[in-house]
């Protein structure tokens, strides 16, 4: 056998291992921790049957104990996921949980990530499918996605998303779109700054108060 032939299966045999070692990277979860941690609460407090708030950051900061006393809220939101990543995790985040009502927000990453208008449309689509799949009944509300400081220069795009979101959520009685983007706004039609805490995207107390303000109707209604 020539030195070149030897070089070259040298070169190829460094390769596929390569290739190999990259695989499990790829298919890893990146938030493996973060369906773990929810899998644990649930096995200590199992909770069916209530209202599952689920999403991105604005999700997880929110302290529903004490924005919605009295509701039977479960929050399933994890810092920095997209809408695709509910859909990928919806059986754990929601369909155990045989909720009668959905709270979503995701969607803010998403665009900010570079993706289309569209395609954050056609993600909530797919996790209402889902969600419809194994509970008919259960209402889903969408939250617009937030104008904010940080992503301003999205707001074209943010507000494209919605409009399609909006769109589709209108189309069935069992669906609900909550706007924030006018509510947010001050007089000079950009972002109030005290909606926010220092990083100008994440909310403020005072934030979580418009939202709850904005969100307790689904939730009134969804109880009667």
């Amino acid at each position: 056998m020539s030195l070149r032939i030897v070089r070259a299966a040298c070169v190829a045999f460094v390769m596929a291992c390569i290739l190999r070692a990259d695989v499990p990277a790829f298919q890893a979860d990146p938030w493996a921790k973060e369906m773990a941690a929810f899998t644990e609460q649930d096995h200590k407090t199992p909770a069916v049957g209530g209202i599952v708030f689920v999403g991105s950051s604005s999700i997880r900061l929110w302290d529903l104990a004490r924005n919605f006393p009295n509701v039977p809220a479960i929050n399933r939101g994890f810092g920095g996921s997209q809408m695709i990543d509910s859909v990928n995790h919806v059986d754990l985040l929601v369909i155990s949980h045989k909720p009668r009502t959905v709270i979503v927000y995701a969607g803010d990453n998403d665009l900010a990530a570079g993706k289309s208008p569209q395609q954050v449309s056609d993600d909530f689509k797919a996790f209402v499918a889902k969600v419809r799949s194994a509970l008919p009944q259960t209402r889903v509300a969408y939250i617009g996605i937030k104008p904010s400081l940080q992503r301003w220069a999205l707001i074209a795009k943010v507000r494209q998303a919605n409009a399609l979101i909006r769109e589709y959520c209108d189309t069935d009685d069992r669906l609900g779109f909550i706007d924030v983007d006018g509510p947010m706004l001050g007089w000079d039609g950009k972002p109030r700054k005290d909606l926010f805490i220092e990083d100008g995207l994440h909310l403020s107390p005072k934030g979580y108060a418009l939202w709850t303000l904005l969100v307790r109707p689904f939730l009134d209604e969804e109880q009667h």
